[in-house]
């Protein structure tokens, strides 16, 4: 057959063949399997090492991502500490987003620095900036773009080659994108990571993160055994909710990104709305680039600055009655946060800054909601 469809992929990759086997798989809750005589091998041995809810929709993430390998973590942020103690060394110097997920600065701040891993944050939105900042020791220069929450724009392709220059290993933290939108991989970065908390879940019912890769190297090797030895696994019902899930996950994005295109071209007219933060619109700084390796649309994440401070801000969020004040993102709910208030020690974000996460909901009823909260 030819190479099938993201859509299809979704549905049927990871699939176990033959007759007779269950059209939806079953939930292998076992944590032990049974050996073979020789009492050493067998299909399945443990579930730590693996399970076969979590083959299976590591295979199904692989080919959504169309490359060799998928490596499933328990957390998005269980993901993001593999690379790093995988990737990283005492002494070495690692280069992050000067608009980066806290979550990421708060891990090189609070576990890295007994190594001595210097991390700088850059303006990544210019390649120059990091051509600047790259030091003999610089072993990662770690990308989001879209970042988290400013939705700043790195030029991929222009990093890609940088690094490769330099001989620097590069990850991109593609959570907002999706393999939808863009394939990271296919550029020319090292290694993609996503939370799969977020779209691929898509109800703010999973908690999971994976790591991709074409690379099949020691390094590449030495994730999946961080994933095994460390325990960083996701459950098996996890895996079965998230191998379920993803099965919907391209009707549901497209649904998303069409929902939030129309809502940000209604802020952005607003009077009410300092400043919005969407790739999709021609103001935005770095819609060309973009454009360019965003394919299919620009995400369902927006950021606003609404006019006044952090009181007027918090005001606005008060008053929405579908949007819910919450965490995290990617649902098919809509949700709103306050983003410098969940930062922690050292926050970025600007005081009337707020992340929209744009659902599935009727647009209509989405702009009525936005319009009611801004009189």
């Amino acid at each position: 057959m030819k190479k099938q469809h993201i859509q299809t992929l979704a549905i049927h990759a990871g699939e176990k063949k033959g007759k007779n086997t269950d059209i939806i798989q079953p939930i292998h809750l076992s944590t032990t399997f049974e050996r073979n005589e020789d009492s050493t091998t067998g299909e399945y041995i443990y579930t730590r090492a693996e399970n076969p809810n979590r083959i299976a929709v590591e295979q199904k993430m692989a080919s959504i991502e169309g490359v060799k390998t998928a490596i499933a973590f328990a957390s998005g942020m269980a993901a993001i500490n593999a690379l790093f103690d995988t990737l990283l060394e005492p002494n070495c110097h690692i280069l992050i987003p000067d608009d980066c997920y806290h979550g990421t600065r708060q891990l090189l701040d609070n576990f890295f620095k007994r190594w001595n891993v210097q991390s700088e944050m850059v303006d990544m939105t210019n390649v120059t900036n990091i051509e600047k900042r790259i030091q003999p020791n610089t072993k990662l220069i770690w990308i989001e773009t879209p970042s988290n929450p400013q939705l700043k724009i790195t030029d991929i392709e222009a990093v890609v080659s940088l690094a490769k220059k330099k001989a620097v290993v590069t990850v991109c933290d593609n959570t907002f994108a999706t393999p939808i939108l863009q394939k990271t991989l296919e550029i020319g970065i090292d290694y993609v990571m996503y939370s799969s908390t977020k779209f691929f879940s898509g109800h703010s019912d999973i908690l999971g993160g994976v790591v991709l890769t074409n690379k099949e190297d020691e390094v590449s090797q030495s994730i999946r055994n961080y994933q095994k030895m460390a325990g960083a696994v996701p459950s098996p019902f996890d895996c079965w909710l998230l191998n379920r899930s993803l099965a919907t996950f391209p009707l549901r994005f497209k649904a998303q990104c069409e929902n939030a295109t129309t809502i940000a071209h209604y802020l952005i007219t607003h009077s009410k709305i300092e400043k919005v933060f969407y790739p999709g619109l021609t103001s935005h700084e770095n819609h060309e680039i973009a454009k360019k390796q965003m394919k299919n649309g620009f995400g369902s994440i927006i950021s606003i600055l609404v006019k006044g401070n952090q009181e007027k801000a918090l005001q606005f969020t008060s008053k929405l009655q579908i949007f819910k004040h919450a965490t995290s993102l990617g649902g098919v709910e809509s949700l709103v946060e306050h983003r410098r208030s969940v930062e922690g020690i050292n926050p970025i974000s600007p005081e009337n800054l707020i992340r929209l996460s744009i659902g599935i909901e009727y647009i209509e009823d989405l702009i009525a909601d936005l319009e009611q909260a801004l009189m």
